[in-house]
């Protein structure tokens, strides 16, 4: 078997009207998060988590902004069809770990529905998703209150891959490249 660990970040503004989606959770209150999609940082820090860990793009390659069809999507759906991409290499994720960083709201009335609705579409148990909450202390952008920032770790894990020859081959030949125009006294 083999292991690998990916993290994921995203931020977004709030926007006035409601309800904010956070975790795959509605919650009530004022602000949403702007965004193409719904909006869901943590389903989006996720979703570059786990790509980034089975080296398989990231969720602009996959659901760009650009296309309207992903206006207004469901951000677990998309978590949803980037744990089919790794099922289609052969690996699975295993484990995440979520941080939000806001002033507001606060996460842990909603925590256990987060992780639920998280682990629903990571296709785990939600003993292996993680979701804490910290505030910015006041400072910065965060700690102005006008946005969140949320940062993933996701551990995946599936079959062992041989590594080709050729791309050993490549990867001596990039170090050698590197390696021949860095001459350091």
């Amino acid at each position: 078997m083999t292991v690998r660990i990916g993290v994921g970040y995203d931020s977004h503004r709030f926007a006035p009207g409601g309800p904010l989606v956070l975790g795959g959770i509605r919650i009530p209150g004022d602000v949403h998060l702007a965004g193409h999609s719904d909006g869901d940082a943590i389903a989006h820090a996720v979703t570059d988590a786990i790509l980034g860990a089975a080296a398989a793009g990231d969720i602009g390659e996959m659901f760009s902004d650009q296309d309207p069809a992903h206006r207004g999507r469901d951000s677990l759906e998309m978590l949803r069809a980037a744990v089919g991409r790794l099922h289609g290499m052969g690996l699975a994720p295993r484990q995440v770990d979520v941080t939000v960083v806001a002033e507001q709201p606060r996460l842990a009335q909603h925590r256990e529905a987060m992780r639920a609705a998280l682990a629903v579409a990571l296709g785990l148990p939600p003993s292996a998703v993680s979701v804490k909450g910290k505030t910015n202390e006041g400072m910065g952008w965060v700690g102005r209150g006008e946005g969140l920032a949320c940062l993933a770790v996701a551990t995946v894990e599936g079959a062992a891959e041989p590594i080709a020859a050729e791309h050993v081959a490549t990867a001596q030949a990039a170090t050698a490249r590197v390696g021949a125009t860095d001459r350091r006294p």
